[in-house]
């Protein structure tokens, strides 16, 4: 199956104990700053002396510019609604709630209302370096359909699809396979409205009514439905999720050991009007999910904690698909960059393919958190008795397994000088470790292996058996 799989599909495009106290009582003043970003010195001048009296005279808040300054840049809308919030609150908000605005504020969040995907984006994602890596999801989602027993309807659910690029190139490679592309309602989870319209175009669909929601792709005559999120998609028939780079930008909050135990990490808007970060005087309704992630944590890793990471949105996400897989049948492939081993600090920004501060200009950058996929592993097997989880494997593995090298040399049979160079680096990206050591472009451009840093992790019922290719 998979042999055939690889030489059919199309080549038309090439690229206890040991934790310490979560919370104990505060002596020390509300919301204290970080020791990395204290608050700006006292600059009072010494007093002048009077006759009778002594004046102190504060020059703190006077400024000379010097002679080549510019006025300070305006605050964009989302500062001022991310500031607006703070105010409101009348204190700091959580980093998880930061970086939700940060990526998805309605007006002017990082992903609504642009292409931030490709290499005149902000990020390089697998899909876009390489037809070959939705062509080998394609091959898991009909392995696993046969071991479903080839049902005669199955949801097909991606969330946060990007362009359509990996689904578009799943549905060309099994195209050929008209019992599995005829049983196939595709779903796709997408809060941007800038994307939605990629994705229609990418899909090649054609509405079928008058409503946006629901076309047609023309790439395999498949039903194409888009939805703000997973509850949206109908339930009752056996479902295959796909969640590639997907689970990166769901919110994080961030714990910090303190003396006073575990605080949580906040955002707040310090008296230079900059944000800054501060830690919790008192207990967050985050601190029951790092209860809870901290009993799955390992006695050396509760030992050598003093930062944690933790994602509440992940575990929910994770139980809702089990619930799913677990009453409907089907299975859920999860691909990202991430540990097998609970994260301290990873959260990190990315603006035009380069990293930046956190919290300099918001909306301008990508944010983005190593996957906890232990985390993902025990909000599985907690949420259903019916499911069982396999991986993690990194994507090398996971890619080699399926049949990627046999993909790679059936297109290279049939390509010019140009199309194998570019065969051979998106190869290199998807599977290599480090800098591809056959270049001999532009050092800039030098291919840079995802194979050892991304985590492949599959969910699935357990009557199918093991899924390909964790076995």
């Amino acid at each position: 199956m998979l042999r055939k799989l690889l030489t059919q599909t199309s080549s038309r495009r090439l690229l206890s104990s040991g934790v310490p106290p979560l919370f104990s009582k505060s002596t020390i003043s509300p919301f204290s700053s970080l020791s990395s970003s204290p608050e700006p010195p006292s600059s009072e001048s010494p007093a002048v002396e009077h006759p009778g009296t002594t004046i102190s005279i504060d020059r703190s808040s006077l400024y000379t510019p010097p002679d080549h300054s510019h006025e300070s840049t305006p605050d964009s809308e989302l500062v001022k609604h991310l500031k607006s919030i703070i105010k409101f609150r009348g204190g700091p908000i959580s980093v998880a709630e930061y970086m939700e605005e940060v990526l998805t504020n309605p007006k002017a969040g990082f992903y609504m209302n642009r292409d931030v995907f490709g290499a005149q984006g902000d990020f390089i994602t697998s899909p876009e370096v390489s037809q070959m890596f939705g062509e080998m999801i394609g091959v898991w989602t009909v392995c696993l359909w046969e071991q479903m027993g080839r049902p005669e309807r199955v949801n097909l659910v991606e969330l946060g699809p990007g362009r359509g690029t990996l689904m578009a190139d799943l549905l060309r490679g099994t195209s050929k396979f008209k019992n599995f592309t005829e049983s196939l309602h595709i779903h796709l989870v997408e809060c941007s409205p800038a994307l939605q319209k990629l994705q229609h175009q990418n899909l090649k669909c054609t509405d079928e009514s008058s409503s946006e929601k629901k076309a047609v792709s023309s790439l395999a005559g498949t039903p194409v439905h888009w939805h703000a999120t997973l509850q949206e998609v109908p339930s009752g028939v056996p479902t295959l999720i796909i969640a590639h780079e997907f689970y990166d930008a769901l919110p994080v909050h961030q714990f910090q050991k303190s003396t006073r135990g575990w605080c949580e990490k906040m955002v707040d808007v310090g008296e230079d009007s900059k944000f800054r970060f501060v830690l919790s005087p008192q207990p967050t309704p985050a601190a029951l999910y790092l209860m809870k992630r901290c009993t799955w944590a390992t006695p050396e890793e509760r030992e050598k904690m003093e930062h944690v990471e933790i994602s509440p949105k992940s575990m929910d996400l994770t139980q809702e698909m089990a619930k799913r897989i677990g009453s409907d049948g089907g299975g859920a492939l999860i691909i990202d960059y991430g540990m097998n081993a609970i994260i301290s600090d990873s959260l990190q920004a990315i603006r035009k393919h380069k990293f930046v501060n956190i919290l300099d200009d918001p909306g301008s950058a990508d944010l983005s958190a190593y996957v906890d996929f232990p985390s993902i592993k025990h909000s599985a097997e907690e949420a259903s008795e019916n499911v069982s989880v396999h991986g993690p494997m990194t994507q090398s593995q996971f890619l080699g397994s399926l049949g990627i090298n046999f993909r790679v040399d059936a297109l290279l049979q049939n390509c010019n000088d140009e199309q194998a160079e570019s065969l051979r680096a998106g190869y290199w990206q998807l599977v290599g470790d480090g800098e591809a050591p056959f270049w001999e472009g532009p050092n800039e451009q030098t291919p840079i292996g995802m194979g050892t840093r991304y985590l492949a992790m599959s969910i699935v019922n357990k009557n199918q058996g093991i899924p390909a290719p964790f076995q």
